[in-house]
């Protein structure tokens, strides 16, 4: 009886472990509910309190990146696909918006429809030629794609802004979500937009369309020969994340009121890599701390970089930390040197050799009572 009963114990707590997730998710997403209305302080990472217009808008933002990153994190972690184009989809949302808002002259939600459905569009054009090659090929199609699409975002000066970018027109967007006053709505809606992209990366992961892009990751020719279509899968995997990326395009031009052609370029798409990479490829959770965090540095190293203490340095310090690019591309070798599974993959590593050394202990444990058990028994 004694060792079936620890035997049991551990299986229920295992089945109880699986749920430690979803109440961290629910327990972080209602904090990040509340947090407009609450006055906290962090200084040196918000610029004021949460409460505040400047914090929100930059919590915003970076909610906005960490969908973009976790996009791209089912695109490159789940289906193994880099792609050198992704910023093109979060481009087609923003510009979508906007021109529709402009040019169409339709209220808000229609305009973002219409956004979604152009960048599914876009998607599955360009998706379906990228998906002929593999490898570095489809790096290179797909970086193709995106270069053209920027060169058509600045010779269209009249539809969308050339240079000069493209402004939100405000006519149909209702007044809750329009200027610096209605930040704290921004912000519930960027929330939004997050937790949607997450549930839908969670449920592409979980699907069995997730378990077949893994498996043509890994072995296409094998799928090939189950009779299962590696194509057709990896195509359905792009557009989702395509749309994905798309949503994170239209929170994005609703948050800064208009966009710039940058949000279509592949200098992007390098920078939404770097996120990921430096969260953890194929962790969903490290997706959104990249995308966080690389948006924080970039934002406050900027305002670092310009200040007095900066500028009050010797010329050989000076130089190099003005300029916030030349740090964030330090702490991305220092990350892939000794963090080479980026921060998720590295406290994954740990909490695997943690439950290793603990399912060691619990067999010595069971062993030892086992020995009891057999003692006891020649005794009697």
């Amino acid at each position: 009886m004694t060792t079936t009963s620890s035997i049991v114990i551990p299986r229920t707590a295992e089945g109880w472990r699986r749920y430690i997730p979803v109440a961290v998710g629910i327990v972080l997403v209602t904090f990040m509910a509340v947090l407009p209305l609450l006055n906290l302080s962090l200084p040196g990472i918000l610029p004021t309190p949460t409460y505040q217009p400047g914090a929100l808008a930059l919590l915003s933002l970076c909610m906005v990146f960490a969908a973009l990153a976790l996009s791209y994190n089912l695109l490159l972690g789940s289906a193994g696909m880099l792609s050198f184009g992704h910023a093109l989809y979060f481009g087609a949302g923003a510009y979508g918006l906007g021109i529709a808002l402009e040019h169409f002259g339709v209220p808000l939600w229609p305009g973002v429809f219409i956004a979604l459905l152009g960048g599914m569009v876009i998607a599955l054009a360009t998706g379906a030629v990228s998906m002929r090659v593999s490898g570095i090929p489809f790096a290179m199609v797909t970086l193709a794609f995106a270069q053209a699409g920027s060169v058509l975002v600045r010779r269209n000066s009249d539809v969308t802004g050339g240079e000069e970018g493209l402004s939100l027109n405000t006519d149909g967007v209702p007044d809750m979500l329009v200027g610096v006053i209605n930040t704290r709505n921004l912000y519930w809606l960027t929330l939004a937009v997050l937790v949607i992209v997450y549930l839908v990366a969670v449920w592409v992961d979980t699907s069995r369309l997730g378990h077949l892009v893994r498996a043509t990751r890994e072995n296409e020719q094998r799928v090939r020969v189950l009779g299962l279509r590696p194509y057709g899968v990896r195509l359905v995997v792009f557009v989702i994340a395509a749309l994905m990326a798309s949503l994170a395009g239209v929170a994005y031009m609703l948050l800064q009121s208009g966009t710039v052609p940058r949000s279509v370029s592949a200098d992007l798409t390098i920078t939404i890599l770097v996120m990921v990479v430096l969260g953890g490829v194929g962790f969903r959770w490290g997706a959104i701390v990249g995308g966080v965090l690389y948006t924080l540095l970039d934002q406050r190293l900027t305002v670092l970089a310009g200040s007095e203490a900066i500028e009050s340095l010797p010329e050989i310090l000076r130089i190099p930390l003005s300029e916030p690019l030349f740090l964030l591309g330090t702490l991305f070798i220092l990350v892939v040197m000794f963090l080479p599974g980026g921060i998720a993959g590295t406290v994954d590593k740990l909490a695997r050799r943690r439950r290793g050394e603990r399912t060691r202990s619990t067999l010595h444990t069971l062993d030892d009572a086992e020995e009891e058990f057999m003692r006891e028994e020649a005794r009697v």
